[in-house]
């Protein structure tokens, strides 16, 4: 198993950019929690934390794909370098605004400003997919990585963020995800030898990737994912609170993160066969039915064995995320042209962004109206409508991939040399 690893890592700078990115990404789950735990504090209202958290994460499906886009066709040090700027700017504005006690408009201003902050987990793939496009073997198995670095952020991300919040200060876990995001995106873009090349004529059309032929399919499936990931965040941290153990939700969410990072790291090993699009529908509906386990475990159990029930349940549904995620990864970059890679991954991001926004509101308005125990209603419910999309979409997602326009990897690596 391990050998596969070591392979992908044999092309020269392949180690600094992945590195360096998981250190940029590290915000990703640190940034959402922390605006939740730090404004339950310092406000009193899981709905106004919720719905600021919304807000960052909406500005950044709006805002993300354009970004990505500029990367695209300007290339990657020149466009995230002023957006880190701007999104670091705008995180400093939120502090100031929480802690001075200022109207909650600003607030949501601050949050919005932050929605520019540049993909760097798309602009890793689209590294690997520089490397690797001839080679689907080595391809799958760095996507599959890169898969499980995004799980070591949910591990450590959480713990972080609501560690330092409750023991330290409201602002720190915020804080510290906006240093981790400065120190990651300089380190990443020093990294210009493995920089893909860009494509400015390929973007003369003015054609947003989203339209590849089978994308909306994986960006609306991924709305509901996103609304799982949310959900959970903002309901496993009030559930704790209910419990009595305000730090025991960084933990709880670590371990669900633990059950999809060891599952990413098997299935990249593996050498699959069969349909893509089938594995992508059949990754959807597994973590569906696993949502309802932590409902349960929720309503009918209390306390320490309440808490222990839950993030066991949660480890299980885990295990069904990183293989959806590199499964969709991989049919991204056979969809969309290698010119508008970034913009084409994150789009999906979007999608889960676009559904962390929607699912972190209703579970904060849930366990407002109804107790921690209600809101896992919504990550089931999202659970539910993620499949009933993706089984809708599969025809529509097959044809995008038998189509003409459907990047193959041998076509693909040889749009990236071109």
């Amino acid at each position: 198993m391990l050998s596969s690893y070591r392979q992908i890592f044999a092309a020269p700078g392949a180690l600094a950019f992945s590195s360096s990115g998981l250190i940029a990404r590290l915000p990703i789950s640190m940034t959402g929690i922390g605006i939740v735990t730090m404004l339950s504090q310092l406000r009193g209202s899981y709905g106004l934390a919720g719905a600021v958290s919304a807000t960052m994460a909406l500005a950044g499906a709006v805002l993300g794909p354009q970004v990505s886009r500029l990367v695209d066709r300007y290339g990657q040090r020149r466009v995230s370098l002023p957006a880190t700027g701007i999104t670091v700017a705008a995180a400093v504005a939120l502090l100031l605004c929480a802690r001075a006690e200022a109207p909650d408009w600003t607030l949501f201003a601050a949050a919005a400003g932050m929605g520019v902050v540049p993909s760097t987990g798309s602009m890793v793939r689209a590294r690997w997919a520089q490397l690797y496009s001839g080679e689907p073997s080595k391809l799958h198995t760095a996507y599959s990585f890169e898969a499980v670095m995004d799980e070591i952020c949910f591990i450590v991300g959480p713990v972080l963020s609501i560690g330092l919040a409750t023991s330290v200060f409201p602002e720190a876990g915020v804080l510290l995800a906006g240093l981790f995001l400065v120190s990651g995106v300089l380190l990443f873009t020093a990294q210009r030898r493995t920089e893909p090349p860009v494509h400015p004529a390929a973007h003369r059309s003015g054609r947003s990737a989203l339209f590849s032929p089978g994308l909306e399919v994986l960006v609306l499936t991924f709305i509901a994912t996103g609304a799982i990931f949310g959900s959970v965040e903002v309901v496993t941290y009030a559930f704790s609170r209910e419990q009595g153990h305000n730090g025991a939700a960084g933990l709880v969410l670590a371990v669900y993160a633990l059950g999809s990072g060891l599952a990413g790291v098997v299935f990249g090993a593996l050498k699959l066969s069969g349909s893509m699009a089938g594995r992508f529908l059949g990754g959807v509906a597994v973590m569906a039915v696993s949502m309802v386990v932590p409902l349960l475990a929720a309503t009918w159990l209390r306390g320490v064995t309440g808490m222990v029930a839950v993030g066991a349940a949660l480890f299980l549904a885990g295990i069904a995320i990183s293989p959806t995620l590199i499964t969709a990864m991989a049919l991204v970059e056979r969809l969309v042209p290698a010119a508008q890679l970034t913009e084409g991954m994150t789009w999906t991001t979007t999608g889960l962004a676009l559904g962390v926004a929607l699912g972190s509101s209703a579970g904060g308005w849930v366990v407002d109206a109804a107790g921690a125990p209600a809101g896992f209603l919504v990550p089931a419910g999202a659970g539910l409508f993620g499949v009933l999309t993706a089984l809708a979409g599969l025809r529509r997602l097959r044809s995008g991939l038998s189509s003409p326009s459907a990047v193959e990897p041998a076509d693909s690596q040889a749009a990236l040399q071109h």
